[in-house]
């Protein structure tokens, strides 16, 4: 592409009074209207009333904000420019916002995390969020991340387990094969927290919000997690919320000893990086091989407090440089090995590793938030980021709500936060007033109309009842 016209035939000016840069905030603003962000945040808020008067219409604008790109407390100045203040009442100046932040105490983020679960509640009702095929199960995902902050005025932040100064977020993510995640539930913690402090909290919160959802096949949802989160706090919340468990263990020597106990003719290989199909037999021919053994978790505790399950195990051979240098007579094989309370006559081995393994996408969901909201955490105030963090999650769900309705079947149903705001959000509008109606003039053979249009009549339909 190239420039059509020499640089002397080409000026700007702003001086427009009828554009706006983000005319996708008004389908996105009445979708959480819809899902009943402003009614839920006005209603459950008790923010101190000179900080706090017109709650909801706070927490709406931040939202909106945070969805058209916003990372910061400055960047809020997006909602005030051209033709905005025709299309939305009280847009606030960012300093207001900042200000609001600063007003909360734990409790009032407590607060806001019941809008937020209630929220994507509301927009599950709304939106095939989380879509199921028969017997299908919803994997809940857990696993926390290091926020890096810079300065030393931020409260809390602190040295964690990756050796970087910042604060530490924890989320629990629910998702299905064919529905991308959504967030069921959220915390901010100090940086030097350890990643289990809190978690059974967030399980059982995020299982709460999970049954409320009223998904309807009957599959008990399973909870993935690292070898940080295998404690008993959690895996016991979790199976006592109906849930079944996969998470990694530590090599501690009773999981050593159930691994000696597995036959050599038990292992199986798998599709791992690098695998080959055997046409003829339709075995895989691979370096990883998996396998099981019954396992009793938690045997240092009551007996009450011991879990049944299966320890599913799988070994790569050890081609560090030592081996390479002095070879060894026997093969020599790391082991990375899971616990799991799903029956083997449901899950098999080769399918539960396989689908462990797929807690990696939980990952995803933190690259997403940093590539957008969480990309600074605003504010010098612990409380105002942890408020801040619980509204990036409500704008992540529901630019996640707006993707599957303007797209169920295509790429957006499945699409980062970014290309969904870049498809449905950031298009800019000439706004045209007649007969007291307000027109958004869009540019033509934008790429993604179809898809705006459906979000744009969607989104205007009479909203269904929402909880409060």
């Amino acid at each position: 592409m190239q420039f059509k016209h020499a640089p002397a035939a080409v000026s700007a000016v702003f001086d427009d009074p009828n554009l706006v840069s983000a005319a996708g905030l008004v389908p996105m603003l009445r979708l959480a209207q819809h899902a009943g962000v402003d009614r839920l945040a006005q209603a459950r808020l008790t923010v101190p009333t000179d900080k706090g008067s017109n709650a909801g219409s706070k927490v709406m604008a931040l939202v909106a904000g945070m969805v058209a790109g916003a990372d910061s407390i400055d960047d809020m100045n997006v909602l005030r420019h051209g033709g905005m203040g025709r299309l939305f009442h009280r847009a606030y100046a960012p300093s207001t916002l900042g200000s609001f932040l600063r007003e909360f105490t734990f409790g009032h983020v407590r607060q806001l995390d019941a809008v937020s679960s209630r929220v994507v509640q509301n927009l599950a009702g709304q939106t095939p969020l989380l879509r199921l095929r028969d017997g299908e199960r919803v994997m809940v995902d857990l696993d926390d991340t290091i926020i890096e902050v810079h300065g030393y005025q931020k409260q809390g932040a602190g040295f964690g387990y990756s050796g970087v100064r910042g604060l530490n977020a924890l989320i629990a993510t629910a998702s299905t094969s064919s529905s991308a995640p959504v967030i069921l539930g959220q915390r901010l913690r100090q940086g030097k927290t350890g990643s289990p402090k809190g978690a059974a909290r967030i399980v059982g919160d995020a299982l709460a919000t999970l049954r409320r959802m009223s998904l309807g096949n009957g599959a008990r949802p399973l909870l993935r997690a690292d070898s940080a989160f295998y404690g008993h706090a959690t895996i016991g919340t979790a199976i006592t919320a109906g849930a079944d468990v996969s998470v990694t263990v530590r090599m501690d020597p009773a999981v050593k000893a159930a691994i000696a106990t597995i036959a050599e003719d038990a292992w199986e290989m798998i599709e791992y990086p690098n695998a080959i199909r055997d046409e003829s037999t339709g075995r895989w021919i691979s370096k990883a091989e998996v396998a099981e053994v019954p396992f009793t978790a938690f045997r240092s505790r009551k007996k009450a407090e011991r879990i049944e399950g299966r320890l599913v195990v799988r070994r790569i051979p050890d081609l560090g440089p030592t081996r390479v240098e002095q070879p060894t007579l026997f093969d020599v094989f790391r082991h990375h090995a899971f616990f799991t309370t799903t029956a083997k006559n449901a899950i098999g081995t080769v399918v539960a590793d396989k689908t462990h393994r797929g807690h990696a996408i939980i990952e995803q969901v933190h690259a997403d938030l940093k590539a957008g909201p969480l990309a600074h955490l605003p504010s010098g105030v612990f409380t105002a980021n942890s408020a801040w963090f619980v509204l990036a999650v409500i704008a992540f769900n529901l630019t996640r709500a707006a993707g599957i309705i303007a797209d169920r079947a295509g790429r957006l149903a499945k699409a980062t936060t970014a290309t969904i705001r870049r498809t449905l959000v950031t298009v800019p509008a000439r706004l045209a007033r007649s007969a007291r109606r307000i027109t958004l003039h869009l540019p033509s053979t934008w790429p993604w109309e179809a898809a705006f249009a459906r979000l744009f009549a969607v989104t205007h339909a009479p909203p269904p009842s929402v909880a409060t």
